[in-house]
């Protein structure tokens, strides 16, 4: 299916961080709602590739976000190693692994959605351009905070580790923040480099 080797290399990548990522976790419920966003994801990617196929440095970061998922699947997001050292070096109350999971769930849309909207010249008024890309990844925040109350609700305390507030009252208001951060961050610091990677895949004799 895939001509590109890099894509090769990047499937490789993903199904052994899956595979991983699900020997021994925490416990397996939260492992597969954390790693299902991940799978759904592939899947979409697959079923509409002969149709549209995003710049390899676009999916080089939906790697890494899926990677991050893996993480806090395996550990569940309140347990990952690193960030309890973080913690207690820094004399934090939380593991923030969240935080990355969250920033990055604002950051890889908005290269997602920034490739498709200049691809398919979705966007003709460019003033506006950024500030619609921002706002959808809020949207797309927001609704997996909703995903997280309604799950949370269904399963009583077996959701709560993916739910993951750790008694932080301001956690979802902090997530959608974290994700706006993200957003804005990859159009202010990131459009250059997508731009690169989009004019190259647009000019194949340069290759």
């Amino acid at each position: 299916m895939f001509k590109n080797n890099t894509l090769k290399i990047y499937m490789v990548l993903f199904l052994v961080g899956l595979a991983v990522s699900a020997i021994h976790p925490k416990e397996y419920f939260t492992w597969f709602l954390e790693v299902v966003p991940a799978i759904i994801g592939l899947l979409i990617m697959v079923f509409t590739f002969k149709k549209f196929q995003f710049t390899n440095y676009t999916y080089f970061f939906i790697l890494l976000h899926c990677i991050i998922l893996f993480i806090g699947g395996h550990y569940t997001y309140a347990e990952v190693p690193l960030f309890d050292w973080i913690k207690e070096t820094f004399d934090q109350t939380r593991n923030n692994y969240d935080k990355v999971g969250h920033f990055a769930q604002g950051f890889v849309p908005a290269m997602i959605v920034r490739e498709l909207f200049i691809r398919k010249n979705v966007i003709a008024n460019q003033s506006f351009f950024n500030f619609i890309i921002v706002s959808i990844c809020l949207a797309i925040s927001a609704a997996y905070e909703w995903i997280e109350w309604w799950v949370s609700i269904c399963t009583g305390d077996g959701g709560d580790a993916f739910l993951g507030t750790q008694g932080y009252v301001w956690d979802t208001q902090s997530d959608m923040l974290l994700a706006t951060i993200g957003a804005i961050c990859m159009v202010l610091f990131f459009s250059k480099s997508q731009d690169n990677a989009i004019g190259f895949i647009k000019e194949p004799s340069k290759k």
